[in-house]
């Protein structure tokens, strides 16, 4: 009977739900796993339990080694497949009401250690233009915490050479390190040399404005090159600029304010909070 309701019930999600096919063998595979695990336990029919059995199932999942994401995504299946039967009388209560999914786990976060920024910062070759520019380019994001983003959007005139500051679009101005200014100043008066103030100021080997894909590639590669057994990437320069500044006694509302607070992302406020 109870491989009959579910058959039932996934014929009419895929008619009257329209849902992709991926979310339909994921809500079969559940069910199914769900009314195997009950007949292993003398669990005659899937209309006849209640929440405790739910809850004992969701703990052998746990137990199992599932991670939340994946015993939420179970008890979501569980869930409307109940709702189904309630909404049709098949059953006279849902034995999932009120039942709370597990917390997502907290993901851990990638961070450079001091160490592993000033071996990345040595990689690239200052004696030519693009070791210059992307020295350049890796000290200004790991000491000032810019997105990848709003470096790149920076043009010549944006950065105040006597102040060492950056002024940015949003009215923000970010007081530049002085290794980062030192980098800039090179790359620019000793590889740059007829620029236009309204130029970008970090382009590519044919003159144009350096993109993201650009940035990503060449990170990467320098990371590969430090031999890194971590992956690296715009974001985990990001991260460790907020944990070090932080660890420095830097105020926890001025770091807010450094990174832009109005667009922080989810993995900065976790290290901001």
């Amino acid at each position: 009977m109870s491989i009959a309701l579910i058959e039932q019930y996934i014929n009419y999600v895929e008619k009257e739900k329209d849902l992709s096919p991926n979310t339909v063998d994921a809500y079969t595979k559940d069910l199914e796993q769900l009314n195997i695990y009950f007949q292993e336990n003398n669990i005659d029919s899937m209309i006849h339990i209640n929440k405790t059995n739910i809850i004992t199932y969701l703990i052998y999942l746990q137990r199992c080694g599932k991670t939340n994401t994946t015993i939420s995504r179970k008890l979501t299946s569980i869930r409307c497949f109940y709702q189904y039967l309630l909404n049709n009388g098949m059953i006279k209560e849902d034995p999932t009401f009120n039942l709370k999914s597990p917390k997502k786990e907290r993901k851990s976060i990638t961070i450079l250690t001091i160490e592993e920024l000033d071996i990345l910062l040595s990689q690239p070759d200052t004696r030519c233009y693009k070791g210059c520019r992307d020295r350049a380019m890796l000290e200004l994001i790991c000491s000032t915490g810019l997105r990848v983003s709003e470096m790149l959007s920076l043009n010549i005139r944006d950065f105040d050479f006597k102040s060492s500051v950056i002024n940015l679009n949003d009215n923000r101005i970010i007081l530049v390190e002085e290794s980062a200014s030192i980098y800039i100043s090179k790359y620019l008066n000793e590889f740059r040399i007829n620029y236009n103030i309204d130029d970008p100021l970090f382009t590519n080997l044919y003159g144009n404005r350096l993109t993201r894909q650009g940035f990503w590639k060449i990170m990467k590669a320098y990371a590969k090159y430090a031999g890194f057994n971590k992956t690296v990437t715009p974001q985990v320069l990001r991260n460790s600029f907020a944990f070090h500044i932080i660890n420095n006694g830097i105020n926890i509302y001025k770091a807010k304010d450094i990174l832009g607070h109005s667009n922080i992302t989810t993995t900065e406020r976790y290290l901001l909070k």
